[in-house]
């Protein structure tokens, strides 16, 4: 194990600790009943808020329920749909084109793992690994999101600044069963505490941890291994 490695696993433990007792109910805050709906509402939160998806989302549901509904629907109806979460047209595309995939080859069953995810359009790996951790329960990977690129780095886990590196760099520190949790406890702690414009760090649960703040994390006296 790696210097560097070895000083940041201590530190991860302690920061999923405390945000697990500060977020007991941290989840995926995309509303959904089936992976489909997850994969959909994925696909519509690029570049927009979980807010926004959700509000779209019932009725958008209610008009298609399967993968050969959206992959025959209209386009214009289906843009109309959507059109409040923003690049409507690439996202119905996606959509649609996806939902052939998922219909033609899987029977209509979003797929459970991520080398077939991957090959549905508009579906790269956060998607993919949103749908594997919530959907499935599977931790294929960690999803990062504009909130864990922002929090993971300023929590000095990592220093790579593309979502691609920085998930590689975190899956060598965080524990692989604390992969699916992690993403959500640094997604709720960056919306409810630790936003980009004004982070509260005088009430920040783990403000000892955070080297931005200078406060120099000495070890916690309740830290498992």
């Amino acid at each position: 194990m790696g210097l560097a490695k070895s000083k940041l696993l201590p530190r991860c433990r302690a920061i999923l600790r405390r945000l697990r007792a500060a977020y007991p109910d941290a989840t995926c805050a995309l509303r959904h009943d089936n992976p489909l709906q997850l994969l959909v509402a994925t696909i519509l939160s690029a570049q927009c808020t979980d807010v926004r998806v959700n509000l779209v989302a019932p009725a958008l549901f209610k008009r298609y329920r399967t993968a050969a509904d959206f992959a025959a629907a209209l386009p214009a109806e289906l843009e109309s749909l959507i059109r409040s979460t923003g690049f409507f047209r690439s996202k119905a595309r996606s959509i649609r084109n996806s939902a052939q995939g998922i219909a033609e080859k899987y029977g209509g069953k979003v797929p459970e793992t991520l080398a077939e995810l991957i090959l549905l359009d508009g579906v790269g790996r956060k998607t993919a690994n949103v749908v594997l951790g919530v959907a499935y329960g599977k931790a294929e990977g960690i999803v990062v999101d504009t909130h864990v690129m922002r929090l993971s780095r300023r929590l000095g886990l990592t220093r790579q600044t593309t979502p691609e590196k920085i998930e590689q760099a975190l899956m060598k520190v965080v524990p692989r069963k604390d992969w699916i949790d992690f993403s959500h406890l640094l997604i709720w702690h960056g919306r409810k505490r630790c936003n980009a414009r004004r982070p509260d760090c005088i009430q920040c649960e783990v403000a000892d941890l955070c080297p931005k703040i200078g406060v120099k994390f000495k070890g916690d006296s309740n830290e498992r291994t």
